[in-house]
C-alpha cells in the first residue's frame, strides 16, 4: 500500500478514518525494512512513503486549524497532531538505517589503487672493502653489509628504480555489522633476477598481501611489532635501518581500539659455533606472539610494543634439538613542534634477531654443546624534521644498536654495533612531487674492535599517485 493510496482512503471515508490509514502506512513502513535490505532498489519507495506520511500529517492538521474548533476540541486536536509526529518521527528512525544499509548495499566494493615511481642516483664510498655490484647493499643502506678489516677502493655509483611500487584494495561496507576489505601492494626492490648489462629488468616482490573483516586481518603486513609512523622521511629507502625494528610477515591480527594482538609466522636466524656463516631454521611449532598499544591525541602518539617468540633448531644428523624462548619491548613515539616534528623510538631484547637492523644480528648462537644462547639487543634512533618553507623541508636522523654477543661461542668476528647518521633536503614543486638529496654516514664494528665505514651521497625523483 502506498501513500497514495493511504490518503485516497481517508477521502472515500471521512476524516475521520484518518488515523486507520496512518495506521496502514506504519505497518507497510515497518515490513519494508527486511525487503529493502535485501533489495537496493526500493530505496527511492521507503523514502517516498515517509514523505507521504509527513504529507498527510500536515494536511490532517491544516484542515483542523481551518476548522478552528474552540475549547477542548482544540485541546484534543492539539494532543493528536503531537502523537501523530511523534509517530512519523519514530517510522523515520526506523527507515534511516535501512535505507543507509540499502544505500551502501547499492554502491557495492568501492575498488582504489595507489603507489609511486622512484630513481635514485646514489654515490658510495665503502672505507674498508668492496660491496659487490648487485648487492643489496649497493641500493639501500643495509647495515650489515658494510665492509670492515679490508681495503677501500674508492667510491662507486648506482641508478635504479627498483624502489617503485603499485598497490591494489578493495573496501566493502557489506551490512550495517559487516566491513570487509583487501590490499595486495608490489615492487621491485631486493628481488633475484634483473641486471644492468641491457634492460635493467626486474622481478617484482609481495610487500602487503592481506584481507581485513572488522577487527580482523589475515595475511601479510607489517608485523605488530614495529611503529610505521615513527619511521623518518628518507631518501634512502628506510632511513635508520640499523637501529629501528622493521618487518612484514603473515600473521592474524585482532585489534580493539587503540590496542592490537597477534599471531605471526616463527622463523630464526642462528649463528653457528664459532661465528662464521648463518643458519635460518624453520623447525617452530609456537608462533609469534606480538602485542601492541598507542596513545594518541594532538600532541601526537606513543606507542608500547611487546613481543614473545620461540628459537628453535633441529638436525638429526649432528644430534641438535632446542628451543629457546626470547622476548623484546619497544617504545616510540612522534610528536608534533608546530608544522615540524621529533620522531623516535627505543628497544630492548634478548633473541629479538631479524626484527631489529634487518637482521644486523641472528636471534641465538650454538653453544659448544649444541644448545641456543639468546643474543641481546639494545638500540633505538631519533629523527627531526623542519619546514624552512610550505615547499622545502629537512630530517636530521641518529640511529645506534648496541649487541650484547656471548663472545665465548660467536667468537670475535661477529657485528657488535652501528651507527648511521644522515641529513636531506627535500623539495616539493607540487604536494605530489618530492625531489631529495641526502648525505648519510654509517659505521659497523665486530667483536674484535674493528670497524668499517660507509659514505653516502643519494639523489632522488618521486611522484606519488
Amino acid at each position: 500500500m502506498t501513500g497514495r493510496q493511504i490518503v485516497e482512503i481517508r477521502d472515500r471515508n471521512g476524516s475521520p478514518s484518518w488515523r486507520r490509514g496512518l495506521l496502514a502506512l506504519s505497518i507497510s513502513l515497518a515490513c519494508a525494512g527486511p525487503v529493502l535490505a535485501d533489495d537496493a532498489d526500493r530505496v527511492a519507495e521507503l523514502e517516498q512513503r515517509v514523505a507521504d506520511l509527513e504529507a498527510m500529517v500536515q494536511q490532517l492538521l491544516d484542515e483542523r486549524r481551518a476548522a478552528a474548533p474552540a475549547g477542548e476540541e482544540v485541546r484534543r486536536v492539539a494532543e493528536e497532531s503531537r502523537a501523530t509526529r511523534a509517530m512519523v518521527e519514530e517510522m523515520r528512525d526506523r527507515a534511516e538505517p535501512v535505507l543507509a544499509a540499502a544505500e551502501e548495499k547499492a554502491a557495492g566494493p568501492e575498488f582504489y589503487w595507489g603507489g609511486y615511481v622512484k630513481a635514485d642516483a646514489i654515490v658510495s664510498d665503502f672505507s674498508d672493502g668492496e660491496v659487490a655490484a648487485g648487492s643489496i647493499g649497493r641500493d639501500f643502506f643495509v647495515p650489515s653489509t658494510i665492509p670492515v678489516g679490508g681495503e677501500g677502493e674508492g667510491a662507486v655509483t648506482d641508478f635504479h628504480a627498483r624502489q617503485s611500487r603499485v598497490n591494489f584494495g578493495v573496501r566493502h561496507q557489506v551490512d550495517e555489522n559487516n566491513r570487509l576489505g583487501a590490499f595486495v601492494e608490489f615492487d621491485f626492490l631486493a628481488t633475484a633476477g634483473g641486471n644492468e648489462r641491457v634492460s635493467n629488468s626486474y622481478s617484482p616482490r609481495m610487500r602487503h598481501a592481506f584481507i581485513t573483516w572488522n577487527n580482523w586481518l589475515v595475511g601479510q603486513t607489517w608485523n605488530t611489532f614495529m611503529d610505521v609512523g615513527t619511521l623518518p622521511e628518507s631518501v634512502d629507502f628506510i632511513g635508520p635501518a640499523g637501529s629501528t625494528t622493521f618487518g612484514r610477515q603473515t600473521q592474524i591480527r585482532y585489534t580493539s581500539g587503540n590496542f592490537a594482538v597477534a599471531l605471526e609466522n616463527p622463523e630464526t636466524t642462528i649463528t653457528p659455533f664459532g661465528g662464521t656463516g648463518r643458519i635460518v631454521t624453520d623447525d617452530h611449532l609456537m608462533p609469534e606472539l606480538a602485542a601492541r598499544y598507542t596513545w594518541k591525541g594532538d600532541w601526537g602518539h606513543v606507542q608500547l610494543g611487546g613481543m614473545l617468540r620461540q628459537l628453535a633448531y633441529e638436525d638429526d644428523a649432528l644430534g641438535i634439538d632446542d628451543d629457546e624462548m626470547s622476548w623484546g619491548v619497544s617504545v616510540s613515539g612522534k610528536f608534533p613542534i608546530g608544522r615540524d616534528d621529533i620522531r623516535w623510538m627505543v628497544h630492548h631484547g634478548d633473541g629479538l634477531g631479524r626484527h631489529v637492523g634487518l637482521n644486523f644480528v641472528n636471534a641465538a648462537v650454538l653453544t659448544d654443546t649444541g644448545s641456543l644462547e639468546p643474543i641481546g639487543t639494545t638500540g633505538g634512533f631519533v629523527a627531526y624534521r623542519h619546514w624552512w618553507s610550505e615547499r622545502l623541508r629537512s630530517t636530521a636522523v641518529f640511529g645506534y644498536l648496541d649487541v650484547d654477543n656471548p663472545v665465548q661461542y660467536t667468537g670475535t668476528g661477529v657485528s657488535s654495533g652501528n651507527w648511521s647518521g644522515q641529513v636531506n633536503l627535500f623539495y616539493s614543486p607540487v604536494d605530489t612531487l618530492s625531489f631529495g638529496v641526502e648525505y648519510l654516514t654509517a659505521e659497523r664494528e665486530i667483536e674484535s674492535g674493528e670497524s668499517g665505514r660507509l659514505d653516502r651521497l643519494q639523489f632522488t625523483g618521486k611522484y606519488s599517485f
